[in-house]
């Protein structure tokens, strides 16, 4: 485009000089006293003409031909029900940051089944920021024969694979092919069974200690979130107790929120970016799980920890569990942002994070119980 407007602009000039020249010449004949002879050009004019003539020409044979844009090249056109809803409600300005993913989550015709790979591109949108999600007019596909009640145990000896629409995950089709294949992520119900239950070293906080915690404390434990809570076993283990929590979990290619609904338990797939879809005030105990680590962005962690903030009562409690980072960091960055809150440390251990990637990294694992005090 610039290149096209500038070779107009050279061409423009060559001839208004060509034109002056000719003026000048015209005149000059005019003005003479002389019989109207045929006078002979003079050979700087002739050079200066000649050498205008073979620059538009070298231009015109170099000038690009115009380009019309081909259909690949046009942009898509924006999906209607995308535009319909943008005048209903704004749209998360992250989303415009990817409108390739947003588009086609948006293309699907409207009161018919959503398309089989919708769930899949409304996680990778919320993980790119592009949360709350614009609103649908389709169908979600749900399983056949879903339960008929909720489970009185929320430990059962196995999950019903028929609960499941295995079609959104490529690696396995059922849940004996998870535990094997995803040991520790919640779905060996063997390994889980055990977990919040158990005091092996410094860094456990079993449920009935953090229980009696509360209770020396004259505070009550009755709601809870727990974030980042995978299959939902925090909860599952509450529950158990009469103690009502909620956990956000993503899936990440998993069923994460089938298995917590399963359990009797409510999910909510929201990330960790995004403010905690309570109001304030209300809850008594904030889980912060393995998801809240240091590959989170500062500045996020610290919005993260003021919206947990926000969602506590006073006396209520913070619990981190196993936050691991880097030594160095936990002393000089992580330490003094979680201070900042100005929370009473009722338990504050740090041991090493002793796999190959702690080794390497030198990272440690900090698990701490604060309570927010009653004035705040």
């Amino acid at each position: 485009m610039g290149f096209s407007m500038g070779l107009n602009l050279v061409l423009l000039l060559a001839m208004v000089a060509t034109n002056i020249l000719s003026l000048y010449h015209l005149s000059s004949t005019l003005q003479s006293p002389k019989p109207p002879t045929q006078q002979p050009v003079p050979d700087h004019l002739l050079h200066q003409l000649n050498t205008i003539r073979a620059t538009i020409s070298h231009l015109t044979r170099h000038q690009p031909p115009s380009v019309n844009p081909s259909p690949a090249t046009t942009k898509p056109s924006i999906p209607q029900d995308l535009l319909l809803y943008s005048h209903l409600s704004s749209i998360a300005s992250a989303c415009h940051n990817h409108p390739d993913l947003l588009h086609k989550y948006m293309t699907y015709t409207p009161y018919s089944l959503c398309p089989l790979d919708s769930d899949l591109l409304a996680e990778s949108l919320i993980l790119h920021g592009c949360h709350p999600l614009p609103r649908r007019r389709c169908f979600s596909k749900t399983p056949p024969k879903p339960p008929s009640s909720l489970p009185h145990n929320p430990f059962p000896s196995s999950f019903l694979d028929s609960n499941v629409i295995w079609n959104k995950y490529p690696s396995c089709k059922s849940f004996s092919c998870l535990a094997k294949q995803s040991p520790g992520l919640g779905f060996d119900l063997n390994t889980e069974i055990s977990k919040f239950m158990t005091y092996k070293t410094e860094l456990d906080l079993p449920i009935p200690q953090l229980l009696q915690v509360a209770k020396s404390a004259n505070s009550v434990i009755r709601l809870g979130i727990d974030i980042g809570g995978a299959t939902g076993t925090f909860a599952a283990r509450m529950k158990q107790y009469n103690v009502t929590v909620v956990t956000t979990t993503m899936n990440f290619n998993v069923p994460n929120n089938e298995v917590v609904a399963m359990r009797g338990l409510v999910p909510l797939h929201v990330p960790l970016q995004q403010r905690l879809p309570v109001f304030d005030g209300v809850v008594d105990l904030v889980r912060c799980a393995h998801a809240v680590n240091r590959w989170i962005p500062l500045t996020m962690m610290e919005f993260l920890f003021y919206d947990v903030d926000r969602v506590l009562r006073g006396g209520g409690y913070l619990w981190f569990d196993h936050f691991f980072s880097r030594r160095m960091d936990l002393s000089k960055v992580f330490g003094p942002l979680i201070g900042k809150l100005g929370y009473k440390k009722v338990k504050w251990a740090v041991g090493n994070k002793t796999d190959s990637s702690g080794l390497k990294n030198e990272e440690v694992y900090l698990t701490a119980l604060l309570q927010k005090p009653v004035s705040k």
